[in-house]
C-alpha cells in the first residue's frame, strides 16, 4: 500500500506512512492537516484526502483479490502461476481479466459446444501446427458429427464459438482493444424519433428541445467535456436519443488477427471467422461499455469536483454575524411570510403580510414591517430570492425606518427541503413549513455555514447533473467538503446545532446530540475541559474535536482560539518567558514576532505547529470568511424581454461549471458567461476568475427569449 500510494502521489514515503498510521487510528482529515503537521511533513487536506482515496482503492483491490483466490481454490483451478499474477495485479481491470475465464456466468454458446465434445476440434484448429486444406478441415470436422451435432458446418460453428471465447479471455487482446478505444473511439448519437414526425406528441417534442444539439452528434470519447457527456447520457436515459461507441472495426479485427493467425490456410479462415464473432459478440460490446463507463466515471469525477468547489465557496459565504434579522419569504397570492430572529437566530415573532397583488395591502404591510423593525431592534432584513423577490425588495426599500437597516437578497436554494425536514420539525414543531422556510432564509444571512449544513448538499443546487453522477462518490466528496469547511471556521459549542456539531472532527451525529442534550441540562460550557463531561465523549473524541470547538468569553482565552489544548502548556511557557500573562500575549503582534520558536520545539511540537500557534495568537478566533455586503440589481430589468445586447448589468455568480458560470441578474433566468467570455486569454479554471456569490458587472451579448437563454461577458 505504501509503495503504491507513494508512487502515485510522489509524496515522501515518511509522510505517507505517518498519515496512514494516523488514519488507522481514526484521526480525521481536518485534525491531521491542522495538528499533526510534524508527522505528515506539513501535508494539506487535499493531499491527505488523496491518500485516503488511494488507501480505500488499495484496500478494495486487496479485498477483491481475497474473494477471487477463494473462489478459484473452491473450483480447484488455482495454480501457483495464476496466484502470483493475481497477487501482483495493480488494478481491478487487470484482476477481473485474470478471473474472467473462471468466472461463473450464464451458459454460453461455447459451453454448449464443449458439452457436444467440440473442444478438441477447436484446439486443433487454434494450434495451427501445420497447413490444412479445406478437404482436411472437412474430414476432421466429420469426426465430430454425432449426438446434437448434425453436420460438419455445425461442428465447425461450435468450435468457432469455443475459439471466440478463448480470444475474448486473452488479456493481451483485451488490453490492446482498450488502448484502441481509449485513443480512437468516438461517441455518436441519433435522435430516437424524427422531430418532424406528426406522430410525435408535442409534449415529447418540447422536452426533447433542450437536447436538440445531440440529435445528430459525434465526438472523440476521450476529449468530450464532462458536462456534454453527462447531458448526452441523461438524454439517452430519458429516451430522446440513442448513443453508440465507435472505432475502426476493420483495423481492430486486423490487430487481433495479427496476434493469433500464423498460417494462411483453411484453418486460419475458421480462426478469422471466430475472431470476427468474438469481436462483434463478446469483445467490443463489453469493452465499449467499459470505455463508456470509464468516461462516465471521469466525467463524474470532474462534475463532483466542480460541485465540491462550489459547495465550499457557498458554505464559506459571507456571514452577517450575530445581528437581529427580519426575514421574508416572498409571495404574491399567499403573501409574504415574515419572521423576526434574535442575534443567535432564535425565532421571536412570525406573521404574514400582503403587499402585492391580489390583496395589495401595501400600507398595512409597511406599517407592520416598520413596527416589527422597531419592536425587535432589527439591524438587517433578509429577502428570499424566489417568486416576488424583486417586488418585495422594492417594497422594503421604500420604507423609512427609524434606525439604519441593511437589506439583503438571500438564496432560497434548498430552503423548502430544510423546512420539510426532520431537523426543521424538531426545531420548530409548532410551526408550519412556511415559517420554517423564512427562518432558514434569515439564518442563512446570519451564518450561511451553520444553516446550510442542515440541508442535503445535493439540494442546494450548486452544480450540474448532480443526480446523474455516482451518488456514493458525490455524497462522500460533499460530506468531506462540509467537514473541512466547518472545521476551518470553527464552531461555537454553546450555540451550534446538532447538524453543525456532527461535522466537527471526531464528533459525529450521536455525540453531537449528547453535547446539545448536556448543554440544555447543565447550561453553557465554561471551558474546553468541561466538554469531557459529555456522556460517551472519550479522550480520542476530545483530542480530535477540542481545537475546532470554541468557548466564547471563557476564563482561559485560548478556549476561544484554534490553539489545541495539548499546546496550552507551550503558550503558558512563552508567556512566562516573556514575563506577561497569556491574555497580554494574545493580540500583541510585536511581542509574538520576537519569540524564538526554536526554543520551544520538542519531539511532539515542531516549527509548523508553533508558527500556527503564533498566527492564531495574533488574531485569535478570526473568522476566515468575508463580511456580508449589500447588493442591488438594475431596477429597470424585470424580465428577460427587458434585456438588450450591449447592456452592462450588476449580477451575482450563482453557479460555476467547467464551461463557465451562471449569473443572477435579478430576473427569473440566470445568464451564462461561457468560459470563452471570462477573459481575453485561455481560461483553464473558471474558479481563477470568479467565485460563487461574487458581485460582478456583466455585459449582455445575446438573448434567446424562446429558449430562455442569456449569453453574458464578464466586464472588467
Amino acid at each position: 500500500m505504501i509503495n503504491a500510494i507513494t508512487s502515485q502521489t510522489q509524496l515522501p514515503q515518511k509522510s505517507v506512512v505517518n498519515t496512514i498510521k494516523l488514519l488507522n487510528e481514526d484521526c480525521s482529515i481536518p485534525f491531521i492537516s491542522r495538528y499533526r503537521k510534524e508527522l505528515t511533513g506539513n501535508l494539506d487536506e487535499v493531499q491527505i484526502a488523496e491518500i485516503v482515496k488511494l488507501k480505500e482503492e488499495f484496500e478494495a483491490l486487496e479485498k477483491r483479490k481475497i474473494t477471487i483466490l477463494k473462489a478459484l481454490e473452491e473450483q480447484e483451478v488455482l495454480t501457483a502461476e495464476l496466484e502470483k499474477k493475481i497477487e501482483e495485479a495493480t488494478n481491478l481491470i487487470a484482476l477481473e481479466d485474470l478471473y474472467l475465464p473462471f468466472k461463473k456466468k450464464r451458459k454460453t454458446k461455447a459451453d454448449t459446444a464443449r458439452e457436444n465434445g467440440l473442444e478438441p476440434l477447436a484446439k486443433i484448429l487454434m494450434a495451427q501446427t501445420r497447413c490444412m486444406s479445406s478437404s482436411e478441415i472437412s474430414a476432421l470436422a466429420s469426426k465430430y458429427v454425432k449426438g446434437e451435432i448434425n453436420s460438419e458446418d455445425e461442428a465447425l460453428e461450435g468450435a468457432r464459438h469455443i475459439m471466440a471465447e478463448w480470444i475474448n479471455e486473452r488479456t493481451d487482446i483485451r488490453n490492446m482493444l482498450r488502448k484502441q478505444l481509449e485513443r480512437f473511439s468516438a461517441i455518436s448519437t441519433k435522435v430516437v424519433k424524427k422531430m418532424t414526425d406528426d406522430a410525435v406528441p408535442a409534449e415529447w417534442r418540447e422536452k426533447a428541445q433542450k437536447f436538440r444539439d445531440y440529435f445528430d452528434w459525434s465526438e472523440s470519447l476521450n476529449r468530450i467535456p464532462s458536462h456534454r457527456l453527462l447531458a448526452i447520457l441523461r438524454a439517452t436515459s430519458e429516451g430522446f436519443i440513442r448513443v453508440k461507441i465507435e472505432i475502426d472495426d476493420e483495423k481492430a479485427v486486423s490487430r487481433i488477427a495479427d496476434r493469433i493467425i500464423k498460417t494462411n490456410d483453411a484453418a486460419s479462415q475458421q480462426i478469422k471467422l471466430a475472431i470476427n464473432d468474438s469481436y462483434k459478440r463478446l469483445l467490443f460490446p463489453a469493452l465499449s461499455n467499459e470505455a463508456l463507463s470509464a468516461a462516465k466515471a471521469k466525467a463524474d469525477g470532474t462534475a463532483i469536483n466542480v460541485f465540491a468547489k462550489n459547495l465550499k465557496q457557498l458554505l464559506l459565504g459571507s456571514p452577517l454575524g450575530e445581528k437581529r434579522v427580519l426575514a421574508i419569504d416572498p409571495g404574491f397570492r399567499t403573501g409574504c411570510k415574515v419572521v423576526c430572529l434574535d442575534a443567535q437566530g432564535g425565532l421571536e415573532h412570525n406573521e404574514t403580510i400582503y403587499p402585492h397583488a391580489p390583496k395589495n395591502d401595501t400600507k398595512g404591510a409597511i406599517k407592520k414591517i416598520s413596527s416589527l423593525a422597531d419592536a425587535h431592534k432589527i439591524e438587517a432584513i433578509a429577502i428570499g430570492n424566489g417568486t416576488a423577490s424583486r417586488e418585495t425588495e422594492q417594497f422594503i426599500k421604500h420604507i423609512q425606518f427609524k434606525n439604519p437597516v441593511q437589506v439583503f437578497v438571500v438564496s432560497e436554494a434548498g430552503a423548502s427541503i430544510y423546512s420539510a425536514s426532520k431537523i426543521a420539525r424538531d426545531e420548530f414543531p409548532q410551526y408550519d413549513v412556511t415559517v420554517r422556510g423564512a427562518v432558514s432564509i434569515g439564518r442563512r444571512l446570519q451564518d450561511p455555514l451553520a444553516e446550510l449544513v442542515k440541508i442535503d448538499a445535493k439540494s442546494i443546487g450548486v452544480g450540474q447533473y448532480q443526480h446523474d453522477v455516482d451518488q456514493t462518490k458525490l455524497k462522500s466528496a460533499l460530506d468531506t467538503t462540509v467537514e473541512l469547511c466547518v472545521n476551518a471556521v470553527g464552531v461555537n459549542i454553546n450555540t451550534a446545532s446538532v447538524p453543525l456539531l456532527s461535522y466537527v472532527s471526531g464528533i459525529g451525529p450521536k455525540l453531537a446530540e449528547n453535547i446539545v442534550n448536556y448543554r440544555e441540562e447543565n447550561g453553557a460550557f465554561l471551558s474546553r475541559e468541561a466538554i469531557k463531561n459529555v456522556p460517551r465523549l472519550g479522550g480520542k473524541a476530545f483530542e480530535q474535536a477540542a481545537g475546532f470547538l470554541r468557548i466564547k468569553n471563557a476564563e482561559n482565552k485560548l478556549d476561544d482560539s484554534s490553539v489545541h489544548p495539548e499546546s496550552y502548556a507551550v503558550v503558558s511557557k512563552m508567556a512566562k518567558d516573556e514575563n506577561v500573562k497569556i491574555s497580554e500575549l494574545i493580540g500583541n503582534k510585536t511581542l509574538l514576532q520576537q519569540i524564538n520558536l526554536e526554543k520551544y520545539t520538542s519531539e511532539k511540537i515542531g516549527l509548523p505547529t508553533l508558527k500556527d500557534i503564533i498566527d492564531e495568537l495574533e488574531k485569535p478566533g478570526l473568522d476566515i470568511r468575508e463580511e456580508a455586503k449589500v447588493f442591488t440589481f438594475n431596477q429597470n430589468i424585470k424580465t428577460i424581454t427587458d434585456l438588450q445586447a450591449g447592456q452592462l448589468l450588476p449580477g451575482i455568480v450563482n453557479n460555476i461549471t467547467n464551461f463557465g458560470c451562471f449569473v443572477d441578474i435579478g430576473i427569473k433566468e440566470s445568464g451564462l458567461i461561457h468560459v470563452s467570455n471570462l477573459a481575453d486569454k485561455f481560461v483553464s479554471d473558471v474558479n481563477e476568475h470568479v467565485h460563487l456569490h461574487q458581485q460582478i458587472i456583466v455585459k449582455v451579448l445575446d438573448v434567446d427569449v424562446d429558449r430562455k437563454r442569456i449569453q453574458l461577458k464578464l466586464h472588467k
